[in-house]
């Protein structure tokens, strides 16, 4: 067995990521300028890189390495192999499909027990309420500092964005899948079993809240059996989140290839200056706004980093955040926030809080407009952003639902819908970032609500 001195790990470290910071000089000057760097040339730094992330992963013995080589090892084959790369999505799949049949069970367990099993009522209201509160504040400054961003870089004047055909059709199959969408009403199941099928994890969330309420009233044996069994169900569904992890690593490494492989990276020139809009607007979320909240708070920094580090390689390498959630749960939990507090907040944020999809909402739409060569005043951007505020909530669980938004929202501008197709181009490569700052928007969110209830 390989044995590693920490002095060694150190140094592999080290030679790690100098090797990343020269394979992907290497590869920026390729794909972005002039410079005809041959393939020969590239794929030597990059073996090399990747024998050195795989013992640190050995040395490392952590899933969030497994996942990061695993990420490289499917970029890597997507460039060498794309015919290779497209097939293997299957590992994505099967990981997706396994995380959604632990959802539903799991957020129902955690959920009852954290209210039927403490019988305070009055404090799932407080949660609520203060939830609802923090989730709004936030999201509202994420629609302004989109908006601040794609005002300041006008990355769409002069763009020529055309939509090609894989894009149009894909569109017309997304729009031809929209339905009339009642925020309030959607919050409520008519059938628990079409929700747990549908996935509708608000759904979910509000049906477990009045099973554990109804639970919380019965009185004697059979409320404590009916607990110490359903508790039981909770901690089976993390030991089966467990061992579904085991497959994260191939998940994330077959997700980034088929994205690299299917999308391209010729495609990201075109619209490369929306993409580092978008990214520079969510660090700089990151850093004005999700930092200071932590600082306020008294968040442990390095121990967060270290929890949320794995749900964030899976949200960040399948653009899901249903693949992150139980990862995400098990985590925070581990961290030191109650049960009931984490299986509250985290899955409601994820219909609520969602601060890198409402930033991107509104910087794409104001995107399109700068393509079309409309000049939107600030009445009318305001406008736009109380109309996201409200569309934006709820939709979690709806296949394509950014793209619906902003087709919604860009026709109410009085842009016809086409002119926002071409963004799917990459919209792959920017739903990676804006799911993982919805998961750290809501890792954080959960830490807020348990710090105000005293719960930490």
């Amino acid at each position: 067995m390989l044995r590693f001195e920490v002095m060694d790990v150190k140094k592999i470290t080290w030679v790690t990521l100098l090797l990343f910071f020269i394979d992907g000089l290497l590869h920026s000057l390729s794909w972005w300028t002039n410079i005809n760097i041959p393939q020969e040339g590239l794929l030597p730094v990059r073996v090399l890189f990747l024998i050195s992330i795989i013992t640190l992963t050995i040395a490392k013995r952590s899933l969030t390495y497994s996942i990061l080589a695993c990420m490289f090892i499917g970029i890597t084959v997507a460039e060498i192999w794309p015919n290779v790369a497209i097939n293997l999505k299957v590992f994505s799949d099967i990981f997706l499909r396994l995380i959604k049949t632990i959802i539903a069970p799991l957020l129902f367990s955690t959920l009852v027990v954290g209210i039927a099993g403490h019988s305070d009522l009055k404090q799932v209201g407080r949660m609520g309420i203060k939830s609802i509160l923090y989730f709004e504040v936030v999201t509202t400054i994420a629609l302004i500092i989109g908006l601040a961003a794609i005002n300041i870089s006008e990355a769409g004047k002069g763009t020529n964005m055309q939509a090609k055909t894989e894009q149009v059709d894909k569109a017309n199959q997304l729009l031809s899948q929209k339905t009339k969408h009642d925020v309030i009403l959607d919050i409520f199941p008519e059938n628990i079993a079409k929700s747990v099928a549908e996935n509708q994890v608000l759904q979910i969330v509000v049906f477990s809240i009045l099973f554990g309420i109804g639970l919380a009233q019965v009185k004697g044996e059979r409320k404590q059996k009916m607990v110490n069994a359903i508790e039981g169900l909770a901690e089976v569904m993390f030991k089966f989140t467990n061992i579904v992890m085991y497959v994260a690593p191939l998940a994330v490494g077959g997700a980034i290839a088929y994205a690299v492989a299917s999308m391209g990276y010729e495609v990201l020139q075109s619209l490369f200056k929306l993409l580092i809009t978008l990214y520079v607007a969510l660090i700089a979320f990151i850093l004005l706004v999700l930092v200071p909240i932590g600082l306020l708070v008294k968040l442990p920094f390095k121990s967060f980093i270290n929890h949320i580090s794995e749900p964030l390689s899976i949200a960040f390498a399948t653009a899901s955040s249903e693949a992150a959630l139980p990862k995400a749960m098990e985590n925070l939990e581990k961290m030191g926030i109650p049960r009931k507090v984490v299986a509250f907040v985290l899955p409601t944020g994820f219909s609520f809080n969602l601060d890198g999809t409402t930033l991107y909402l509104s910087l794409a739409s104001v995107f399109v407009a700068q393509v079309c060569g409309i000049e939107l005043t600030i009445l009318e951007q305001i406008t736009m952003c109380a109309l996201l505020m409200l569309t934006s909530k709820g939709v979690a669980g709806v296949r394509g639902a950014s793209f619906l938004i902003l087709v919604s929202t860009v026709e109410s501008l009085g842009i016809p819908a086409q002119k926002a197709f071409a963004i799917l181009a990459i919209d792959a490569f920017m739903d990676m970032g804006r799911t993982s700052v919805n998961l750290i928007g809501n890792c954080l969110a959960t830490y807020v609500v348990a710090k105000w209830e005293g719960e930490v």
